[in-house]
C-alpha cells in the first residue's frame, strides 16, 4: 500500500533535460482509459462517441506494471508530478492499486487525478489510503439543467458534489475545473465562484479550447480569461498570487481573507507554450508532447519489444529533446489535425 495523502515524498535529483525551446520536463499526465461515462460537447460529443464507437481493446491499454515502469524511468529525467487522467480514470478497474504502486516510487512528489467526480464518492477513501495527494474535479455548472446538457448524459450535479465532499472528508484536497463556453454556461461563473469559496475548494476557469477535431470549436464561443475576471471582480476582492513554479498553467488569485484561490487557464487568449513542461501518455502507450498534437510516439511498441531500461530512457530523451511544440502561440497561423482530448488525456 502506498503513502497516505500528504506524506512527504522522497526527492530524486533529476538529470538535466530540455527540449529545443529550453523547456524542462516536470509533469507526466497518464491517460489510463479512453472511455468516459460523460459525453461533454467540448470533449466527447455524443453524436461522434455514440453506442457504436470503437474504444481501445483491453490488450491495447498499458498494464499497471508497464505504467509503473515508465514512471520509474521518467522521474530521473525530471518528472516529479504525475496526474492520472482519461477518459474517466475511475472507470479503470483497480485504479487504487495503480495509485498505490506509483505513490511508492521515490521521486514522485505529487500524485493527482482529474475526474468528472460522478464515481468519486465510491473511491475517495481508497484513493486517499493508496497515496493520492489531491484530485481535480471537472464541474462546468451548478444549475442542474445546464449541467445535464453539458455532460451529455443527464448526469446529476448532486453526484459530483457528493464526490467532492467525500474527497474532502477523506483528506484529499480538491480543485474544481470549469470550462466556460459562450452561450452555454457563462451564467455559471459567479455561482461556481461563490460555491467554491463557501465549500473551501480552489476553482479554475478554463477557456474553451480547440482540442481534437470533433467539438466544433469556434473562437466566437470563447469567453476569455479577461472577461471572466471582469465578471468575478463585480462580486469578489481578489489578490493576485505569484507563479508557484515555471510551467504553472493557471494565473491565480486569492480571495480576500481566505487561502482559497480562483485561477484562469488562458490557452487561447494568453498562451503559455513558452513555459510548458508537460508530456502526455495515452492509454495505449503513445507519448504526446503537446495537448494539440496530431500524432504521438509509440512507446508501447518499444516496451513490449523487450527493450531494457537504458533503451527506453534513451527513447524518452530523444522524444523530449526533439520537442518544439507551441501550438497555442501559432493558433490561426497553422493548419493541423489534432488527437482527441479523451484519447490522450487533458
Amino acid at each position: 500500500m502506498g503513502l497516505v495523502a500528504g506524506t512527504q515524498r522522497a526527492l530524486v535529483k533529476p538529470m538535466e533535460m530540455t527540449d529545443k525551446l529550453g523547456r524542462g520536463l516536470r509533469d507526466l499526465r497518464i491517460s489510463v482509459t479512453d472511455r468516459c461515462n460523460f459525453r461533454c460537447r467540448y470533449c466527447m460529443p455524443a453524436e461522434i462517441f455514440g453506442p457504436g464507437y470503437a474504444f481501445l481493446p483491453k490488450d491495447h491499454l498499458l498494464s499497471f506494471e508497464e505504467l509503473v515502469r515508465l514512471v520509474q524511468l521518467f522521474v530521473p529525467l525530471g518528472v516529479g508530478k504525475i496526474r492520472l487522467t482519461g477518459g474517466e480514470p475511475l472507470l479503470r478497474r483497480g485504479i487504487a492499486d495503480l495509485v498505490a504502486m506509483i505513490s511508492a516510487i521515490d521521486g514522485v512528489q505529487d500524485l493527482a487525478m482529474t475526474t468528472n467526480g460522478v464515481l468519486l464518492a465510491h473511491h475517495a477513501e481508497e484513493l486517499a489510503l493508496a497515496g493520492m495527494n489531491r484530485v481535480t474535479v471537472s464541474l462546468d455548472a451548478l444549475d442542474p439543467e445546464i449541467f445535464g446538457k453539458m455532460n451529455g448524459t443527464g448526469a446529476k450535479v448532486e453526484r459530483v458534489i457528493s464526490g467532492i465532499m467525500a474527497a474532502k472528508n477523506f483528506g484529499l484536497p480538491v480543485k474544481v475545473n470549469a470550462v466556460i463556453q459562450r452561450g452555454v454556461n457563462e451564467s455559471q461563473i459567479l455561482p461556481l465562484a461563490c460555491w467554491a469559496r463557501e465549500t473551501g475548494v480552489d476553482l479554475r476557469f478554463i477557456e474553451y479550447m480547440d482540442v481534437g477535431e470533433t467539438n466544433g470549436w469556434n473562437m466566437a464561443e470563447v469567453v476569455t480569461g479577461g472577461e471572466i475576471l471582469e465578471i468575478l471582480s463585480t462580486e469578489f476582492q481578489l489578490t493576485p498570487r505569484d507563479q508557484a513554479y515555471r510551467g504553472e498553467v493557471a494565473v491565480n488569485w486569492r480571495h480576500e481573507g481566505s487561502e482559497n484561490e480562483i485561477g484562469l487557464i488562458r490557452s487561447v487568449s494568453a498562451p503559455f507554450c513558452a513555459d510548458c513542461q508537460r508530456i502526455r501518455l495515452s492509454a495505449d502507450g503513445k507519448l504526446f508532447t503537446c495537448l494539440f498534437a496530431e500524432h504521438g510516439h509509440d512507446i508501447r511498441e518499444i516496451l513490449r519489444s523487450g527493450a531494457d531500461d537504458t533503451g527506453l530512457t534513451q527513447s524518452i530523451r530523444t522524444i523530449w529533446t526533439s520537442r518544439e511544440d507551441r501550438y497555442s502561440e501559432l493558433r490561426g497561423k497553422v493548419e493541423m489535425k489534432k488527437a482527441e482530448m479523451s484519447y490522450l488525456g487533458g
